[in-house]
């Protein structure tokens, strides 16, 4: 626990037998309430590897892609009665070790999303092993990002996060997409709501062993996310009245 409120982290894993370990073992226990992995129908060991290590471990009979993944991921932690909930995904690109950091910020009520930033600087990032082509799509996108939404991250399209109660019992987030523009859709969907999102910094690390989506993929969720941070534009500025962008707890009219 961090002031008394309790943390758990998620693990949204797929074919993650190489790096589940090593992320688990720097995650720092003494805080952690609980750790659950919820697996997507991994082809590999990732389950067996999980289960020796003794964390909780969710089974998806069926792979139903990264945004699915999440969903249950907190759908479990919100069962777990987490106030703070990290994710962190169990490949090894981000540095476990700093949980206490970006759980803290949360548990303090300093913000309500804590985002890890792996773009301090252009050379540690890419020295870090991050492509070339991913890095300039990071920048051009949180650069647009920032500038359209009215924040000032580091980067928006980290793996490394964390989030208190209050945000999933805000945001839409099970109405989102099952594949990779879920976690921008959550980030655009946390600003529509005007919850405090920070970030801090944390080491790049790209490797091979650490799973990463190929060049098509990603262009796939670029346009996507600016798909959708055009929906936001569109509700913001009452042209087009979207539910998604609206907390819980607010009744809409649809046809106003």
């Amino acid at each position: 626990m961090i002031n008394n409120k309790k943390i758990v982290v998620v693990m949204p894993a797929y074919n993650a037998e190489k790096t589940v370990e090593k992320t688990f073992r720097d995650i720092p226990k003494h805080i952690v309430d609980n750790i659950i992995l919820v697996d997507d129908n991994s082809s590999d060991k990732t389950v067996e590897i999980a289960k020796s290590l003794g964390l909780k471990t969710i089974i998806h009979k069926k792979n139903m892609g990264y945004g699915a993944n999440q969903k249950t991921c907190y759908h479990e932690a919100l069962e777990n009665m987490a106030d703070v909930i990290v994710m962190i995904h169990p490949d090894y690109q981000y540095d476990a070790r700093l949980t206490p950091y970006i759980a803290g910020i949360v548990a303090d009520d300093i913000c309500d999303v804590v985002l890890g930033n792996r773009i301090r600087t252009r050379w540690e990032a890419l020295s870090g092993g991050m492509p070339l082509y991913k890095y300039v799509a990071n920048r051009f996108l949180t650069i647009l990002e920032n500038f359209l939404l009215g924040q000032n991250l580091g980067e928006f399209h980290s793996g490394f996060r964390a989030y208190s109660k209050k945000v999933l019992e805000t945001i839409r987030w099970e109405d989102n997409s099952d594949d990779f523009v879920f976690d921008q859709q959550f980030l655009i969907e946390a600003v529509a709501c005007k919850l405090k999102i920070g970030d801090i910094p944390v080491p790049a690390k790209y490797f091979s062993e650490a799973s990463s989506i190929n060049f098509l993929r990603s262009c796939k969720y670029g346009f996507s996310a600016l798909f959708f941070l055009l929906k936001f534009l569109f509700h913001k500025y009452r042209l087009f009245h979207q539910q998604i962008f609206t907390k819980k707890s607010e009744t809409t009219d649809l046809h106003r």
